[in-house]
Formats: structure tokens, C-alpha cells, sequence
């Protein structure tokens, strides 16, 4: 079967698209899920290497575009 690929629309707005990077990460001392917010790619993979101590330790690091027309700030 072959992949479709929805249309992209000529008319959204343009913005400059920035990047954080969310790392979700556990193991037995922090107990549930923890999740840490970063502004750069290496700032995440050095928390990572700090968070994984243990063989039941995981972290997962996610890329999240952000759209400068829709950051605010308070």
C-alpha cells in the first residue's frame, strides 16, 4: 500500500519555525514519568547521560517545532 501525503496549504502563514527539545525520562529512584524542557539538542543528550544510572533508566528526546507567531510570552 502506498503512503499518502495530506496536501500542504499555500496559504498558511509563514513564521519562522524554532525547535526545543523535550526529554521524557524515568527510572526506579525518580518513580513516574518525568518530563524536562530544553532549548538546544545537546543540553538534552547531556541531561539524558546524567539521567540514565540505572538498567531500568530510559529517556526518550523529542524535537517540537515551535512557530514564532504563536509564542507568547506573559
Amino acid at each position: 500500500m502506498a503512503k499518502k501525503i495530506a496536501p500542504t496549504s499555500s496559504t498558511s502563514p509563514s513564521a519562522d519555525v524554532e525547535y526545543e527539545y523535550h526529554v521524557s525520562y524515568s527510572d526506579s529512584q525518580t518513580g513516574p514519568v518525568q518530563i524536562e524542557e530544553f532549548d538546544d539538542l545537546a543540553a538534552a543528550e547531556r541531561f539524558v547521560a546524567l539521567q540514565l544510572r540505572t538498567e531500568d533508566s530510559w529517556a526518550i528526546v523529542e524535537r517540537v517545532e515551535i512557530h514564532a507567531h504563536l509564542r507568547l510570552v506573559a
